[in-house]
Parts: structure tokens; sequence; C-alpha cells
């Protein structure tokens, strides 16, 4: 049975891939402790992002792909991901398949944004139109983050609808596969949320960086 990954539940992976959420992680808790300080080039970016977003919202909710366009492109700018060593790439195909002695399921999806490094995966990316919660892309995101290459165990994904942010963990180093996710960050009414969204971001960067060094 083949599946599209936008149709998938927390309760689908949690039966289909034995997913499951790690609540003694504390990452999402410690990560920004010793955050990166902001320039004041990056604040007055993040100040221009929320201008940009809240005049485009004045008629309706933005779509997905404006979305990604004021939001995310500005994001993944001022948290270097557009320079070297890190390569974004846009609509990638991805597929994961998991198959027992009942049951056999093939899903199939299009990640919004990948960052990658070499062939490592840095950041997935999953947008969503401005009218839906956040939360509402976390399955996806959690999909692509589970067909990442094998020879990672950890892999972190973002969820944005615009107005808000989280973040996700997905680990692949114990039997079952487990994820930790942030709580959510409010971009365009909270500055100090919304400056802890791009360190967060930087934070990533930075983590597979020494991983890989």
């Amino acid at each position: 049975m083949i599946t599209n990954a936008s149709s998938l539940t927390l309760s689908t992976l949690r039966q289909n891939f034995g997913l499951r959420l790690d609540s003694s992680d504390r990452f999402f808790e410690e990560w920004l402790n010793n955050a990166p300080t902001l320039t004041e080039a990056e604040r007055q970016g993040l100040d221009r992002l929320t201008r940009n977003y809240t005049y485009l919202s004045q008629e309706e909710p933005p779509l997905e792909e404006i979305v990604k366009l004021v939001v995310v492109s500005p994001l993944l700018d001022l948290a270097g991901f557009y320079q070297f060593p890190f390569l974004v790439k846009a609509e990638v195909s991805t597929n994961i398949e998991v198959a027992d002695e009942v049951n056999a399921m093939a899903v199939q999806g299009r990640i919004d944004i990948l960052v990658i490094q070499d062939s490592f995966w840095i950041l997935v990316i999953e947008s969503k139109p401005a009218r839906l919660d956040v939360t509402a892309g976390i399955p996806q995101a959690l999909t692509y983050l589970l067909s990442a290459p094998s020879l990672q165990s950890s892999c972190y994904g973002m969820v944005t609808n615009g107005r808000e942010v989280l973040f996700l963990k997905c680990d692949r180093h114990q039997d079952a596969p487990q994820y930790t996710r942030s709580h959510t960050y409010r971009l365009l009414e909270n500055t100090m949320e919304r400056i802890q969204v791009l360190q967060g971001l930087k934070q990533i960067g930075d983590y597979i960086g020494d991983l890989r060094s």
C-alpha cells in the first residue's frame, strides 16, 4: 500500500514505525543555554521578516508558498545555511517502507526544504499555510526525518505556519525510533522567542558541524 506522507498521523507513525515521544529528552530545554548572541544586522533581519509577513497578512492568511518566501527563506539566510558548507534543496522526493508478516506500507512525499552538508541531512523543514495550526505539520516532518540516510542516528526538523515555529529531533539509535519536540515559538508576537528561533537554527548547524568534525 502506497501512502502520502501528508496523510499520516502520529498514531499511524507509532503503529507502523514504532515511533515514540521521548519525554525524558531534555535537548530542547537546554539547547539555547549557550546560544550565540545575534548581531544587530541579524536582529534587523528578523524585524524586517516580521514587518513583511504582517503586511502580507492584511488581506488573508498567507498560503504555504508565501510562508516559504517571506519567513523560511530569510531565516535560512540569517542562519547562514545559504553559505558553505551547507546546501539547500527544495521539493526533495522521499520514500520510506515498513513491512511485517501481515502488512506492508510505502510512504512517499516531498520535503519542502532540506538543508544538507555533503550527503548528511542537517535540517528538514515543513511549511504549512497560516490558517493551519503549526502542530499539523509534525507527523509529516517526522515521516521525512525517519527517511533520512541510515548513517544518521539523529536528525532535526522545523515546522512553521509563518506565525509560529517548532523544532523536532528524531533519534533512531534506539531499538525503536524516538522523537522530541520543542515548545511552540511565537515568531511574530514575541521578540525574545523570535530571536530564539534564529539562535536555534544556528545551534542545529553547529551541532551537526561538531558531530562531523
